[in-house]
């Protein structure tokens, strides 16, 4: 998204509107879209609305005697999100240049799912981050993942910036989709929404096999995300299930030595740092 207030375009309510009419509509004459500043954008997003109650896990006193450090939330309205089944949708993306259908369960079973939000198209920040991702596709592939882009962008406005030169401030080719939520309703379900903007933070989550999301972080919209970090956090969750009697310390990475959750047994590994 943009750095700045003056340098970014959102999507106005009633343009959204309009477009999100016209993607039902069973035969499009033509597509428009006016674009808008709201005074009170700004690339770090201050909130209005009042505090949330804080979010709490709860690990059972059986688990705790077996030492499991995986952590299944409540569920609970107000419980978070990772720990939990990864909300379902499906909806219209963009890739290959082609309009498909995307939904999430299909995935279940089968791969790890990168899910991840960007605020909006034609934009700064993000296709720093969309074609980071594309690049680095491969290295996701081996590890079984999948990678899902999503903003409230219409298949449209998709399209197009695919289809302009990276040079140009476009995507290019993606090796992934790029799926629009004009609904809003997905951005709303993971918790990236910002009601009064009506766009996403920079939300991504890391969904394992069975669906459960296992990690999640969520950047201001000035603040661009590390392809890196992410890998390395999917290495670190795979290996963890793979191990289920050891647990990663900080920055850990494939071949470095992991530690074993347990008073005694952990000696070994701060013994060798």
């Amino acid at each position: 998204m943009a750095c700045s207030a003056a340098s970014a375009a959102l999507v106005s309510p009633n343009s959204a509107t309009t477009a999100a009419r016209k993607l039902t509509s069973p035969v499009m004459a033509s597509f428009s879209q006016s674009l808008t500043v709201p005074s009170s954008f700004s690339g770090l997003r201050r909130s209005s609305l009042s505090s949330r109650a804080p979010r709490s896990a709860s690990l059972s006193r059986s688990s705790r005697s077996n030492r499991s450090f995986v952590v299944k939330a409540s569920s609970e309205a107000s419980a978070p999100l990772v720990g939990n089944k990864a909300p379902d949708f499906e909806a219209e993306a963009v890739f290959d240049q082609e309009f498909i259908k995307v939904k999430l369960s299909e995935y279940i079973g089968k791969k790890y799912v990168i899910l991840f939000f960007y605020p909006l198209d034609f934009t700064f920040v993000c296709p720093t981050e969309i074609t980071a991702f594309s690049d680095r596709y491969g290295d996701f592939e081996k590890l079984n993942t999948e990678i899902l882009g999503v903003s409230v962008d219409s298949v449209f406005s998709h399209l197009a910036w695919v289809q302009t030169d990276r040079k140009s401030g476009g995507l290019g080719d993606l090796k992934y989709p790029l799926i629009s939520d004009v609904t809003k309703s997905i951005s709303r379900s993971y918790g990236v929404l910002i009601p009064d903007q009506g766009i996403a933070l920079r939300g991504l989550f890391i969904i394992d096999k069975e669906g459960v999301i296992q990690h999640s972080t969520i950047n201001n919209l000035a603040i661009g995300r590390s392809v890196d970090e992410t890998m390395r956090t999917l290495q670190a969750l795979q290996y963890v299930q793979e191990n289920p009697d050891e647990v990663c310390p900080a920055g850990w990475k494939p071949g470095e030595k992991s530690m074993k959750p347990d008073p005694k047994l952990s000696k070994e590994y701060f013994a060798a740092i």
